[in-house]
């Protein structure tokens, strides 16, 4: 299962990186939105977990660009507090779940999985 990650701060891809690895999945990284259409479309990842405000590309382009290519990858967006507008917007563009920062990277594993077993 290859898992797609696209968040600019560095120590937080960095730690979801180890996690998720760990847990024995294949991590495709990137710090910024165009990087991560491209990584989706040469890579096929099962899952991206998107962070909203990424530089040159929003997250919530990422989860419109999965949705409208008919992708079956599940999506799950990453957001800060206070941005619950932009979460209902993500749901709209066919997320299939979010998580606010900070969060924890066991629950993080656990939506991981369930998404899996969902597909």
């Amino acid at each position: 299962m290859k898992i797609l990650i696209a968040e600019d701060d560095n120590l937080i891809r960095k730690t979801i990186e180890i996690k998720l690895a760990k847990d024995g999945y294949e991590i495709i990284s990137c710090s910024e939105g165009n990087q991560a259409l491209e990584s989706i479309r040469s890579e096929k990842p099962d899952i991206v977990l998107t962070d909203i405000m990424l530089p040159s590309v929003s997250g919530l382009e990422i989860v419109s660009a999965i949705k409208q290519e008919g992708n079956p990858i599940k999506v799950i967006v990453l957001s800060t507090m206070g941005q619950e507008n932009i979460v209902e917007e993500a749901f709209r563009l066919g997320a299939d779940d979010y998580m606010t920062k900070p969060f924890s990277l066991t629950e993080l594993s656990i939506r991981v999985k369930k998404l899996i077993q969902s597909r």
